[in-house]
């Protein structure tokens, strides 16, 4: 059998080393692929992770809006002047309903007049004069829902006669429901209902719009 010599087995050496060196460097690119692959998947996830933390704030700030329009609607609705001849007095709770609506957005100044409402049921006392539960007049309380809802329409509105016509519309859709509770609350016949809860408010009402109408509604358009 032939030895092999010293320089074959030098060649031979190198040969297996060489071999040895690409072998390494195929494994670690074929590693370092696998890390690229994985990548977006760890950022999709890190983005994930951190979602819940960005969501709570959003709510956390919706929340709290929500809460200072029902907070503004209970505090200047309490501003009013009675009436001798009906359960319902002249107050300011239309006008800050136009209002909160107008500047928070349909969206959170109807969920604002949503919780004034709930919150009065709950024995809270956010109506006017510090009263809570279901009077005569819960009606028009229900009424400020949708009411704020299109004064949130028309805070979007760069038109100012466009801004007016749904402010006033929204002042009208407060005595649908305000008219029928009073009804049943009472019992008045309808010529009576029309004098003890409809016009005597009429002038005040179209102030209010008028009112409303002019207030800055920057974050309304936002929402």
């Amino acid at each position: 059998m032939p030895v092999p010599l010293a320089d074959d087995c030098v060649r031979g050496g190198a040969y297996s080393c060489g071999m040895s060196l690409k072998e390494n460097i195929f494994a670690t690119h074929l590693r370092l692929r696998a890390d690229d692959a994985c990548a977006p998947a760890s950022g999709s996830a890190a983005a994930v992770r951190a979602h819940p933390t960005s969501a709570f704030g959003v709510l956390a700030r919706e929340a709290l809006l929500v809460l200072a329009g029902t907070v503004a609607i209970a505090l200047i609705g309490q501003l009013r002047v009675p009436l001798p001849f009906t359960p319902v007095s002249i107050t300011l709770g239309t006008l800050a309903v136009l209002g909160v609506g107008s500047v928070l957005g349909s969206r959170r100044g109807a969920a604002s007049a949503l919780l004034l409402a709930a919150a009065a049921l709950a024995g809270i006392p956010v109506l006017t004069g510090f009263m809570s539960g279901v009077t005569a007049t819960f009606g028009y309380v229900l009424g400020y829902t949708p009411a704020a809802a299109v004064a949130g329409l028309a805070g979007r509105t760069a038109s100012w006669p466009r801004r007016l016509a749904l402010l006033l519309l929204a002042s009208a859709i407060v005595y649908v429901p305000g008219m029928a509770w009073l009804a049943v609350a009472t019992g008045a016949p309808l010529s009576s209902l029309l004098g003890m809860g409809l016009v005597p408010f009429l002038v005040g009402d179209l102030l209010k719009s008028l009112l409303a109408s002019v207030i800055p509604t920057r974050l309304g358009r936002r929402s």
